[in-house]
């Protein structure tokens, strides 16, 4: 009998066991299968919270298919002590193991709120904008010039908001001076600003920045990254051009900046400068010439003056042989690799030509030609 009996409870155990092995297994497979989200959401997470929590949203929500077997996961890989506070964007599909580890391995928000500080070379610009899941695309909430007086209130309450993500972008063309004074504007970081960088030695780029980062340590980071570009450009260069140092490159990309906005100009533009070095021309650039004028401190504001395009400064080169001493403004990459690398012409002249672009010219007698036709659009701009 109590063999029979021993029998009948091992038969017992093994079906349990069994049966918990294929629960076990199946739970396994649910975990980091295709989850049952149609269309992506925005998580938020709240400082304080947990996985109980966090289960409950994401069953609310449609995005997973069992709380229980979500926390069973969290616990059993070790890894809800580690959730972090934010915003997640969840995409449709997500496993339960893929979200619990966006939610718990680093804490960066994904989605949310978004605040861009935009320093141009004309104005500054911040813009509070937030993510739709839906569409993976920025809708703006409020855009506003922050030195034309208060600040809207959506924008301090989206500021003070745990979960917002800032970012900093920086304009092609802008001066050190203009960045520094718009960081010192932005009253989401700290820091004092110990000295003003060199010309040309900050890269135009997106930045995301942190709330209270220091100043010096996001321009150290726009330095360090200037500096590899200038690199990478330098090593990268043709071995014919008229420039001898890193310097001289980083000056020559700089009034390429400055002198055009169209980038399939750049290389030509970067022709006929490389053509005038060459030919022991001058530069003749008025970019050169506002820089004397305002040592980059701003922007003038209105045309130049015959006074100012015959007076003397170490930038004016209508006046000077070659280069100027220092650049005069922060060039973005594609103008240090056209200066690295102009394109091929015969081009020693150009001018607008009333589209944003510029007309080029081989000659002065072409030149004057498409300097008249120029004359004549400005003066129908101003009839109109």
């Amino acid at each position: 009998m109590w063999r029979a009996l021993a029998s009948n409870m091992l038969t017992v155990l093994a079906v349990g066991l069994f049966l918990l092995a294929g629960v076990i297994l199946w739970g396994k497979s649910q975990y980091v299968a295709e989850g049952p989200l149609e269309n992506a959401i925005c998580l938020q997470v709240k400082s304080g919270s947990n996985m109980t929590r966090v289960s409950r949203d994401l069953e609310a929500a449609g995005a997973v298919s069992s709380g229980a077997l979500f926390r069973i996961g969290a616990r059993y890989s070790e890894k809800a002590p580690q959730l972090k506070a934010g915003s997640y964007l969840v995409k449709e599909g997500a496993s339960m193991e893929g979200i619990i580890d966006q939610i718990t391995r680093g804490g960066a928000s994904t989605c949310g709120t978004e605040i861009v500080y935009r320093i141009g070379v004309n104005k500054l610009q911040v813009e509070v904008r937030e993510l739709d899941p839906t569409t993976e695309q920025f809708v703006e909430l409020v855009e506003f010039d922050p030195s034309a007086g208060e600040a809207p209130e959506i924008y301090a309450e989206k500021r003070d908001q745990r979960d917002t993500r800032y970012r900093l972008a920086l304009a092609e063309g802008v001066t050190s001076w203009q960045v520094v004074e718009g960081l010192k504007a932005w009253d989401v970081l700290s820091g004092e600003v110990s000295q003003l960088p060199a010309e040309g030695m900050l890269a135009p780029d997106s930045y995301e920045v942190q709330q209270g980062e220091n100043r010096d340590e996001i321009l150290a980071e726009m330095q360090e990254k200037q500096t590899l570009r200038i690199n990478a450009a330098w090593e990268a260069r043709q071995g014919d051009l008229p420039i001898e140092t890193r310097e001289e490159l980083l000056i020559l990309a700089s009034i390429i900046e400055k002198e055009t906005g169209v980038p399939e100009e750049r290389g030509q533009v970067a022709s006929v400068f490389v053509n005038r070095l060459e030919r022991g021309m001058r530069l003749q650039t008025d970019p050169t010439v506002i820089y004397g004028v305002t040592k980059g401190q701003g922007v003038l504001g209105r045309g130049l003056r015959q006074s100012e395009l015959r007076k003397v400064t170490p930038w004016n080169t209508y006046v000077i042989d070659g280069l100027p001493p220092t650049p005069i403004a922060n060039p973005g990459l594609a103008s240090l690799e056209a200066a690295a690398n102009p394109d091929t012409t015969n081009f020693v002249f150009f001018v607008a030509d009333g589209t944003g672009g510029h007309a080029f010219a081989e000659t002065l007698e072409e030149h004057n030609r498409n300097v008249a036709k120029w004359r004549e659009i400005e003066a129908q701009q101003q009839g109109n």
